[in-house]
């Protein structure tokens, strides 16, 4: 795992329950804190501590078959940079982040060809070597393609994605194969920029936004945007009246959750809104539309960032 937030973190215990040898790449904190007392993995109440390796070098991914890219999206070039020299031949990467550009950018910076996981999962890291899981848990998996005239780029077999999609399946983690993972990105980016900006501003856990009506109409809006945005850049979504339905589903599903976006605003932490509504709002504007509803939450979380 390198980067070993709450997505790691929860990813990395899973995998390491089920028997997978596991090393997370963290932060000094969390690194001292599971040496000392194991990886805290809390659900439903329940604390367990699991055992795996733990390192703040990143030399650590030099013998690893798998590697799950953790990181913040706004540390994907770096980060990807950072990995790259020391993969051993042969070894796969799979981002686990949000956004739809990370794979791209990490071709673009590093030469680094990734394949793409889009993530469903709610938790959050309450203290140094402690994640706390709220809801769901699952991955969908797939091979971007790359524009045809990028040369570093390759096609991933079937077989090998079965393989890596078998990994997380025997750790109980459901892990689909996507026919076509840019569409499954945008849904998921649609469902951040939702999610992320209104939670984080409004203090709420997704239960209160979707039982208001002001804010269905919020996030429907943001959804409509979205819609436009993707479908000019050749993503075919569903319409937004049935992305709006999936939302609300979700925040039944993760009534308790709260936004990383949140998460980071109480933490102090830069936020991820660039590559959300940001992204969304960015890419409009390149292809001769307006988002302006993405472009100003958007801006309230930047302005709450500060």
């Amino acid at each position: 795992m390198f980067g070993a937030g709450a997505v790691g973190c929860y990813f990395g215990a899973r995998l390491a329950m089920a028997g997978a040898s596991v090393t997370l790449i963290a932060r000094g904190p969390h690194v001292q804190s599971i040496r000392q007392n194991g990886l805290i993995y809390e659900s439903a109440g329940t604390q367990t501590p699991v055992s795996l390796a733990a390192t703040t070098d990143p030399d650590a991914v030099a013998s690893a078959d798998l590697v799950l890219f953790c990181v913040k999206s706004r540390d994907t070039d770096n980060g990807a940079r950072s990995i790259a020299p020391r993969l051993k031949p042969g070894a796969v990467v799979v981002s686990l982040q949000n956004g739809v550009d990370n794979v791209a950018r990490m071709r673009a910076s590093a030469g680094l060809d990734a394949l793409a996981a889009v993530v469903y999962v709610a938790c959050s890291m309450v203290g140094p070597g402690h994640v706390r899981h709220a809801g769901r848990g699952d991955l969908v998996l797939g091979d971007l393609p790359a524009p045809a005239q990028d040369s570093l780029a390759h096609r991933v077999s079937p077989q090998a994605l079965a393989r890596v999609a078998g990994v997380f399946e025997r750790a109980g983690v459901p892990c689909p194969v996507s026919g076509d993972v840019r569409v499954d990105l945008w849904i998921k980016l649609v469902l951040n920029c939702v999610f992320n900006p209104i939670s984080a501003l409004g203090r709420a856990h997704y239960e209160r936004l979707i039982a208001d009506a002001s804010t269905r109409e919020l996030m429907r809006n943001v959804i409509t945007e979205c819609v436009q945005v993707a479908n000019a850049d050749g993503v075919s979504l569903p319409a937004a009246d049935e992305l709006l339905q999936s939302a609300l589903k979700l925040g039944h599903a993760m009534s308790q959750a709260t936004s990383s976006t949140a998460q980071d605003l109480a933490a102090g932490r830069p936020t991820e809104i660039d590559s959300l509504n940001g992204y969304v709002a960015r890419r409009a504007g390149e292809l001769g539309l307006a988002a302006p509803v993405n472009q100003a939450l958007r801006a309230l979380v930047r302005l709450a960032e500060g």
